[in-house]
């Protein structure tokens, strides 16, 4: 049986936007909106799951701010932080390489 901590981690990367989320937070902790802006073709209700996710992770932290209108940012724990630093930092350099032929084999795919 596969290792659950093998499990647990590739959980991680399986969603699609959960790291686009966390590479939209790496400067700053960002409102919603912004966030959303930001990633860019997410609909309300995956954002939202994504974070809930995230937030469950322990990679994410919600900040909410006593005015009025009410504020809440999101923001990358040290633990998210990592992710950065790890795993989506090696896929991006894999990226730099081999993103036109991962591509280009995906059209060929497509067009049968």
């Amino acid at each position: 049986m596969v290792d659950c901590r093998l499990r647990a981690g590739l959980e991680l990367l399986a969603h699609t936007w959960d790291p686009l989320i966390i590479v939209a937070l790496r400067d700053e902790p960002l409102r919603r909106r912004v966030l959303k802006d930001a990633i860019g073709g997410v609909s309300d209700k995956v954002l939202t799951e994504s974070l809930n996710r995230l937030l469950a992770n322990g990679l994410v932290t919600r900040r909410s701010f006593a005015e009025a209108p009410p504020r809440v940012d999101y923001g990358l724990t040290p633990l998210g932080r990592t992710l950065l630093d790890g795993p989506l930092r090696s896929l991006g350099h894999w990226l730099d390489g081999h993103a036109d032929e991962l591509l280009a084999a995906q059209e060929a795919a497509e067009a049968g």
